[in-house]
């Protein structure tokens, strides 16, 4: 597909697919926008370590999905992933980030952007990614949506399961651990489906317990303010990066054009099993 350009902050889906997917991939960038040049307190190597690093290739169906979006932009910059407010300083791990997961400040002393240069940013950015999104619903026959993400092996210091290790496979619809809309919510898409999910990843890769329900992650922004929006189905993919980086000590570790086959595997079974149940 063509990515989204720096330069104009437009962004592309592929339309040409059998399966009825729109795949959104929102942290897998790494660059960072010329406005913030000289701002930031992070190494080239601490802005991809603390993005998705490699989920543009390990989730790239384009050509045979409905619509696919991604960005080239590091969510260290814009974190499309989260609502629009609160700003900083009031959220850290916001929009636009204070702090890291593990608490190293993300801008120098006294960078921090103003109230101008983030309207800025998240009219260029964060804005028309969501907008891209509602326009490849609206004209395409998409019927669920995946917004596709990796974790870390270990929960860091500032998240909710500090040191803890992480599932292999984490999915998340906003509900309790069997995927049921908790008390006073709504689930992103119904109980049985994203169990099936997860019992196509089980298949694949031979995961018992592996494979986790909204635990420890169970869906952000995308997710929820898009599926209120058409109640089309979104889930929350979660990918262990020890998966997949060279440095696992998981014994599953895949080459990111193997494991993204694999996963596509699962993808379309499940689909191809909810089909023939409906």
């Amino acid at each position: 597909m063509k990515p989204l350009s720096c330069e104009t902050g437009e962004y592309s889906g592929i339309v040409t697919g059998r399966y009825p997917f729109l795949i959104s991939i929102p942290h897998g960038g790494t660059d960072i926008p010329a406005e913030l040049e000289g701002h930031l307190s992070l190494s080239l190597q601490d802005i991809r370590y603390y993005s998705d690093p490699d989920t543009r290739r390990l989730f790239d169906f384009s050509g045979n999905v409905k619509a696919l979006i991604d960005t080239n932009i590091s969510r260290m910059a814009v974190d499309l992933n989260r609502p629009p407010l609160p700003l900083p300083p009031r959220d850290p791990d916001g929009i636009i980030k204070v702090r890291t997961i593990d608490g190293t400040p993300v801008y120098r002393p006294g960078r921090l952007p103003d109230l101008p240069l983030i309207h800025r940013l998240m009219m260029h950015w964060y804005f028309p990614y969501h907008q891209r999104i509602d326009e490849l619903i609206d004209r395409h026959a998409v019927q669920v949506a995946f917004d596709c993400h990796s974790m870390l092996p270990v929960g860091s210091v500032e998240q909710k399961d500090a040191g803890q290790v992480r599932p292999l496979i984490c999915l998340g619809n906003n509900g309790d651990r069997k995927g049921r809309a908790k008390k006073k919510t709504i689930a992103t898409c119904p109980a049985p489906l994203i169990a099936a999910l997860a019992n196509a990843f089980r298949d694949e890769f031979s995961f018992g317990r592996e494979v986790a329900i909204n635990n420890p992650f169970s869906g952000g922004f995308i997710s929820n303010a898009h599926y209120w929006r058409k109640g089309i189905p979104w889930i929350q993919i979660e990918i262990n990066r020890s998966l997949y980086e060279p440095t696992s000590s998981s014994g599953y570790t895949d080459s990111i054009d193997e494991l993204r086959e694999r996963i596509w595997r699962v993808l379309t079974a499940f689909w191809d099993d909810h089909e023939s149940d409906t």
